[in-house]
């Protein structure tokens, strides 16, 4: 079963990010700057979509559990090199 994902903004920086998968939640603060927003996305993609994607692609890599519960989506390529390069493919 795939996870659902939903995305809800706070305000324009700052999205909770809800997965739900076999049964149990987890709840995650994420925090995306407009400089992040900028070099990551060229085409005409919201940040909550981008949210979305960047959790599909954590999600493909490690079980929600292990998600940090409150992070920058920079700090996503700390983890994963490959994410910048993957996530403008999925986004364009």
């Amino acid at each position: 079963m795939a996870a659902k994902i939903e995305v809800e903004k706070i305000d324009k920086s700052k999205f909770r990010v809800r997965v739900t998968e076999s049964g149990s939640e987890t709840s995650h603060d994420v925090t995306v700057s407009p400089k992040d927003y900028t070099r990551l996305i060229t085409g005409n993609v919201d940040p909550e979509e981008l949210v979305r994607r960047s959790f599909e692609f954590l999600l493909e890599r490690e079980p929600k559990e292990s998600i940090l519960t409150m992070f920058d989506l920079s700090v996503i390529s700390r983890y994963f090199p490959e994410y910048e390069r993957e996530i403008r493919r999925r986004v364009s």
